[in-house]
């Protein structure tokens, strides 16, 4: 039986938090994990970003959500899948909070600054919502431009629902976004359904 990959990133989220306060300690703040313009500056941390957080609470929160949303995507897919889609969403979530958010915002790059798993958690939640057998079916009765808009209002949706001062707002819509776009092809899933037509299951029923 393959390691959940849910507690995998569980545990790499604990090692880094302990490693964040490490370099509190030592004097260097939380620097060398948070995400700012320019990229080129500190380019590790597009993926320590992914998994760093600001206090105690923001952990829980967050450990939290991805258990409800990790358990429920990690059914349909590989631990490689897995851990590949959680990086590769979670630091796009970040990117598009710092390029859009300064940008409009009209700021100097390196004025905002951001941390934390809730874009690849938002992002494995739009997996759940539209990766699952009955999205699908609805989802393909649409047209594209309704699929489009659809994908939109619901990740304008949770994103107001979690909206804040101080929240990553553009993070969070980005995620979801790409969680629900992923879920629509059925990206994560792995073709398990071909290795039973090699292997049919002996009891026949008619």
């Amino acid at each position: 039986m393959s390691r959940s990959p849910t507690l995998t990133t569980l545990k790499i989220i604990l090692v880094v938090f302990v490693l964040q306060l490490v370099s509190v300690t030592i004097g260097l703040g939380n620097e060398p994990f948070v995400l700012h313009l320019p990229l080129t500056d500190e380019p590790w941390t597009i993926v320590t970003s992914v998994y760093a957080h600001s206090g105690l609470m923001h952990l829980i929160g967050n450990c939290i959500a991805l258990v409800l949303f990790g358990l429920a995507v990690e059914y349909f897919t590989t631990p490689l899948r897995y851990h590949a889609f959680f990086v590769i969403s979670g630091a796009l979530s970040g990117i598009a909070q710092v390029v859009f958010t300064t940008g409009l915002a009209m700021l100097p790059p390196g004025s905002i600054r951001v941390l934390g798993a809730s874009g690849a958690i938002f992002a494995l939640l739009g997996y759940a919502i539209s990766g699952n057998a009955l999205s699908a079916g609805l989802l393909s009765r649409l047209g594209r431009r309704v699929q489009i808009l659809l994908i939109f209002l619901i990740a304008a949706f949770f994103t107001a629902q979690n909206a804040g001062p101080g929240v990553a707002n553009m993070a969070h819509f980005a995620g979801i976004a790409i969680g629900l776009v992923a879920g629509r092809f059925q990206l994560l899933h792995t073709t398990s359904e071909s290795n039973t037509d090699d292997h049919p299951d002996p009891l026949q029923t008619y």
